[in-house]
C-alpha cells in the first residue's frame, strides 16, 4: 500500500512545476555584461510545495507515532526497567537522523540542485564517500552518547556500575552503526529517485530520511539492549565484544571516505555539529529519563519521538531549502543586494506552509494513537490544547532560530548543509521534551490526570 501511494505520489508530484534542471535557467546582468551568468533558483508553486512536503511529512509523522507505540511497550522491559539510563541515549540516538541521515539527505539534495551529480562517477564517488563518513560518525556519536548516557545517570544518582556501562556503550554503538547504515541506504535511494522524476529533493529527501529513522533506531536499540541484558550474568563479555567489533572497522570507513575531497575534508572538520548536537540531545534525553521515573507522567513516552521529530523534520525542510537558495545565489561569506539579506521570499512562503501542517499533522498522529489504544492519557480538549500549543510553540521557535542560524553559518564560511540540521534537530530534541514534560507537568497540577490507559 505504501509502496502504491509512492508511486503515485512521484507521478503526480512530478508533473508540477517544480521540475529541478529543466526549469533551470541563465540570466546576464545587464550592467556585467554577458560574462557574469548566474543560475536561477527552481520556480516552485505553493501546490508543488505542498504536494511535494505532504505525503513525506505524513509517512515521517507515522514513523514517529510508530516508534513512540514502541517506546510505550519497551520501557516495560528489563533492561529499560533496571538500566534507566537508557532512555537517555533515546533521543541521543533518535537524533542522529537529524545529525547524519538529515544532513546527508540535505548535503546531497543540495548537490542535486546545483549540478554536481549529473556525472555518474562524480556521483558514485559523491556517494560512497558521504556513506563511509556516516558510518564513521554514526559510530564515534554512538559511543560518546553512551558515555555522556552514563555520566548523566551517575551525577544525579552517585551510582557506577561497569557492566551497565559497558552495556549501554555496546548498545548505542551497535544501534547507531547498524541503523545508520540502513538509512543511509534509504536516503540514496530517495535521491537518486527524486533527481530522476524531477522532483525537488530539498522538499522530500529529510522528511522520508526520518519516516522510518525513529522506528529502525528504537527497536534495533531496544533488540540490542535487552538482549544484551540477558547475557550479562551468564556471558559477561559478549557486550565488550560487541562494542570493539564495531569500533573496529572505523579504520575501513576512514580510508573509504577520505578518497573523496568533500567528505575528506568534512572527515576532520565535521565533527563540531554532530557531537554537539548529540549532547543537547543527551540533555534532552536526561528531561524523558528523570519525567518517566515518575509514575504520575507516564503517559509523555508515547508522545515523546511525536513532537520531537515532527518538529526536526519541519525545521530540517527549511534549513535545507535555505541551504540550497545560497549555494545558488551567494558565494560563502557573500551576501547579495537583491536577496536583502539572502532571504528568499519562496522559503518565507514554506516556512508558512510548514507551520500550517502542525497542527492538523498532530492532530492525525494523535488520534491514531488513540485509534491504537496506546499511550496512558485519554485525548480530553485541554490535553488536546495544551498538547498543540507545545507542539505549535516548537515549530515556530525553530524555523525562527533556523532562519538565524543558516544565513549566519554561511556569513561565517560555513556550510549549513553540513552546519545547521543537527543543532536544530538537537534543539527540537530538548525543545519538544522539555515543552512536554511542562504540558503534562501542567496538567496533572490542574486534574487532567489518567496514566492507567493503555496498560
Amino acid at each position: 500500500m505504501v509502496i502504491h501511494l509512492l508511486l503515485l505520489w512521484f507521478t503526480f508530484a512530478s508533473t508540477k512545476p517544480a521540475v529541478i534542471h529543466s526549469c533551470i535557467e541563465i540570466r546576464f546582468d545587464e550592467e556585467e555584461g554577458p560574462g557574469s551568468a548566474v543560475q536561477n533558483m527552481p520556480k516552485e508553486s505553493l501546490l508543488a510545495m505542498a504536494l511535494q512536503i505532504l505525503l513525506p511529512f505524513l509517512l515521517a509523522g507515522f514513523g514517529t507515532v510508530s516508534a513512540g507505540m514502541v517506546l510505550d511497550i519497551v520501557q516495560h522491559w528489563e533492561a529499560f526497567q533496571y538500566i534507566t539510563e537508557i532512555f537517555i541515549l533515546v533521543p541521543a540516538l533518535l537524533g542522529l537522523k537529524g545529525n547524519l541521515e538529515m544532513t546527508l539527505a540535505s548535503r546531497l539534495s543540495t548537490a542535486v540542485n546545483v549540478g554536481k551529480m549529473d556525472s555518474p562517477i562524480e556521483k558514485w564517488n559523491l556517494i560512497i564517500g558521504n556513506l563511509a563518513l556516516k558510518q564513521v560518525q554514526a559510530t564515534v556519536v554512538g559511543f560518546l552518547a553512551a558515555v555522556a548516557a552514563v555520566v548523566l545517570g551517575w551525577i544525579p544518582e552517585g551510582k557506577f556500575q561497569m557492566s551497565h556501562a559497558v552495556l549501554l556503550c555496546s548498545s548505542s554503538v551497535a544501534t547507531a552503526f547498524i541503523a545508520s547504515m540502513l538509512q543511509g541506504f534509504i536516503m540514496v535511494g530517495v535521491i537518486v529517485g527524486s533527481k530522476k522524476t524531477g522532483i525537488n529533493p530539498d522538499n522530500v529527501a529529510t522528511p522520508i530520511a526520518a519516516s522510518f529513522g525513529d522506528l529502525i533506531t528504537l527497536a534495533i536499540l531496544a533488540w540490542i539492549s535487552q538482549g544484551l541484558y540477558k547475557c550479562l550474568d551468564t556471558y559477561p563479555y559478549v557486550s565488550s565484544l560487541v562494542c570493539a567489533f564495531f569500533m573496529c572497522l572505523n579504520p575501513l570507513w576512514i580510508v573509504i571516505s577520505s578518497k573523496h575531497p568533500a567528505s575528506r575534508t568534512l572527515l576532520y572538520s565535521g565533527w563540531e555539529p554532530v557531537i554537539t548536537a548529540m549532547v543537547i540531545s543527551s540533555i534532552g534525553g536526561l528531561i524523558l529519563d528523570k519525567t518517566v521515573s515518575d509514575p504520575n507522567l507516564a503517559g509523555i513516552v508515547v508522545y515523546t519521538p511525536v513532537i520531537n521529530g515532527i518538529g526536526g523534520n519541519l525545521v530540517a525542510i527549511q534549513a535545507s531549502r535555505f541551504s540550497t537558495h545560497l549555494h545558488f545565489h551567494c558565494a560563502p561569506g557573500e551576501v547579495p543586494d537583491e536577496a536583502k539579506g539572502c532571504y528568499y521570499p519562496s522559503n518565507h512562503r514554506s516556512a508558512q506552509v510548514l507551520l500550517l501542517l502542525v497542527i492538523p499533522g498532530h492532530l492525525i498522529f494523535l488520534y491514531t494513537i488513540h485509534l491504537m489504544k496506546s499511550g496512558h492519557t485519554t485525548l480530553t480538549p485541554i490535553f488536546m490544547s495544551v498538547y498543540l500549543a507545545a507542539a505549535m510553540l516548537q515549530v515556530f521557535l525553530l524555523l525562527c532560530i533556523a532562519d538565524w542560524m543558516v544565513h549566519s553559518m554561511w556569513r561565517s564560511g560555513k556550510d549549513p548543509d553540513s552546519f545547521s540540521i543537527p543543532y536544530l534537530t538537537a534543539l527540537g530534541d530538548l525543545l519538544g521534551t522539555a515543552l512536554l514534560a511542562l504540558s503534562f507537568h501542567f496538567l496533572w497540577v490542574i486534574g487532567d490526570q489518567d496514566s492507567d490507559v493503555g496498560d
